[in-house]
């Protein structure tokens, strides 16, 4: 295969871009930006072990973004009010919120379902399997140079 690089890049690249439009188009049902999907959905499978620092370095988003959408969700009442600092404290899901994210999860899986047609469970389970180690590859390569390699 000739063109990899280009394949690869073109690939993810598109796929990123109609995840974010998805995103965006649903979240603006709720008044909130398409970055905050994610940062719900995390903050509902991590609910009280995490942390907006934590949250930040999973989502591999700024901490000032966190931080921001953070406090849009304590205006919306998606998350238990609280003073101090963001990034120490565990935010926790008001009902409003779990409800919020039970149907963002929902919407989610349509979206996927759809996206992926025809794939097979093995087909699946071998995708997520080389992303996983692409991603970790990757990520070895920067902390490390890719002179070194």
């Amino acid at each position: 295969m000739d063109n990899r690089f280009e394949h690869f890049t073109l690939d993810i690249f598109n796929i990123s871009r109609y995840w974010n439009k998805l995103a965006t188009e649903e979240m603006k049902k709720y008044g909130l930006r398409g970055t905050h999907a994610l940062y719900l959905l995390m903050l509902d499978s991590y609910e009280g072990e995490i942390t907006a620092a934590r949250l930040a370095d999973l989502c591999q988003r700024d901490k000032a973004d966190v931080s921001r959408a953070i406090a849009d969700f304590q205006k919306k009442e998606i998350l238990e009010p609280y003073d101090g600092p963001r990034y120490r404290v565990t935010p926790k899901l008001t009902p409003r919120g779990r409800a919020l994210a039970d149907q963002l999860r929902a919407r989610a899986a349509v979206a996927l379902d759809l996206a992926g047609q025809g794939i097979t469970d093995e087909m699946r389970e071998n995708m997520y399997h080389c992303l996983d180690l692409i991603a970790s590859n990757m990520r070895g390569i920067c902390e490390e140079g890719l002179m070194k390699q």
